[in-house]
C-alpha cells in the first residue's frame, strides 16, 4: 500500500492535471465561438454558389459541358481528400474522420479502383500514411489561424493540376460536418465532378456571355469554396470536440481527487491507530 506521502504527491500530480485541462476546456470554449460563427457564415455563400452553378448547368449538356462539370467519362482514378486537423485531445473526433475515408478507400479498392490521397491535417496524415503509404500524394497542413482562401488555395491548385492532367477520374472530400456543440458527423462529398443539386430559384437568367464560358471559370473557384467551407466546419467540430474531451477529463480528474483523498484518509487513520495501540501496549506492559 502506498505511503500517505506517496499519495500526496499523486493528489498534487491530478491537481496540477486538473487545471491544465479546465484552462484547456476554457480556451476551446472561447475558439469554438469564433469558429462556429466563421462555419455558419460560410455556408450561405457556399450554397448560394451551388444554386448558381445548378442553374448555369441545367442549360449546359452532352460534350459542351466543362470537364469539372461532366467529367472525364470515367470511374476509374479516385483521389480522397481527408480533412482533419493538427492536433489531438478532441476525444474521438478525429478518428471518427479517418475511420469514415478509411471505409470509403477500402470500398474503392474492393471494386478495384485505383485510390490516390491527399491529407489535410497532420493527424489525418499520420494515421492514413502508415497503411497507405504507396497511395499518398500530399499533405497540408492547417495551421493555428483560421481557415482561409489562402489555406485551401495550394490545396486546390494540386487537385486541379491533377485532374487537367489525366491523373484523376474522381474527388472525394471526407471531413466532419459541423450541426452542433455535442454533434460532429463525418461526411463523404464528391466535388469532381461537381454533384449539381436542384436549384432553389425558380428564376430564368440569360447569361452574358454564355453558360460554358462562367461555368469553366466558376467550377474551380467552387473546389476552393467548398474545401473551406469543409475545414471551417472542421475547425469548429474540432474545438466542440475539445471542449467536451477536457471537461469530461476535468470532472475524472476531480472524481479521482476524490478517491484518493479518502484513501489517503484511510491510510493515514490506520497509521494512526497502529501508533495508539503500540504506544498503549507498551505502557501496559510496564
Amino acid at each position: 500500500m502506498a505511503s500517505v506521502k506517496e499519495m500526496r504527491t499523486r493528489i498534487g500530480s491530478v491537481k496540477s492535471t486538473q487545471k491544465i485541462t479546465k484552462a484547456m476546456q476554457m480556451v476551446a470554449a472561447a475558439k469554438l465561438r469564433r469558429a462556429q460563427a466563421a462555419a455558419e457564415s460560410a455556408r450561405p455563400y457556399a450554397k448560394a454558389m451551388a444554386n448558381v452553378i445548378a442553374n448555369l448547368a441545367s442549360g449546359v449538356s452532352g460534350p459542351s459541358a466543362p470537364l469539372l462539370l461532366g467529367g472525364t467519362g470515367k470511374d476509374q482514378r479516385h483521389l480522397v481528400i481527408v480533412a482533419t486537423s493538427d492536433r489531438g485531445l478532441a476525444g474521438g473526433f478525429n478518428g471518427g474522420i479517418v475511420r469514415a475515408a478509411r471505409e470509403k478507400i477500402a470500398e474503392l479498392i474492393a471494386a478495384g479502383k485505383d485510390v490516390k490521397i491527399i491529407t489535410v491535417g497532420r493527424k489525418g496524415r499520420d494515421q492514413l500514411r502508415r497503411q497507405y503509404g504507396d497511395r499518398y500524394v500530399e499533405s497540408f497542413e492547417v495551421g493555428i489561424k483560421p481557415a482561409s482562401f489562402a489555406l485551401v488555395k495550394p490545396v486546390a491548385e494540386k487537385v486541379l493540376s491533377m485532374y487537367r492532367g489525366g491523373e484523376l477520374d474522381v474527388v472525394t472530400l471526407v471531413y466532419s460536418t459541423f450541426k452542433s456543440v455535442v454533434t460532429q458527423t463525418p461526411t463523404v462529398r464528391q466535388l469532381i465532378p461537381a454533384v449539381v443539386e436542384k436549384s432553389e430559384s425558380t428564376a430564368f437568367y440569360d447569361y452574358e456571355p454564355d453558360e460554358d464560358t462562367i461555368l469553366e471559370a466558376l467550377l474551380p473557384q467552387n473546389i476552393s469554396v467548398q474545401l473551406l467551407s469543409a475545414l471551417l466546419d472542421n475547425q469548429a467540430g474540432f474545438f466542440a470536440a475539445q471542449m467536451a474531451a477536457m471537461d469530461n477529463a476535468t470532472r475524472n480528474a476531480g472524481d479521482l481527487i476524490n478517491a484518493l483523498t479518502i484513501q489517503m484518509n484511510r491510510t493515514r487513520q490506520a497509521q494512526i491507530t497502529k501508533e495508539l495501540i503500540e504506544i498503549i501496549s507498551g505502557a501496559s506492559a510496564v
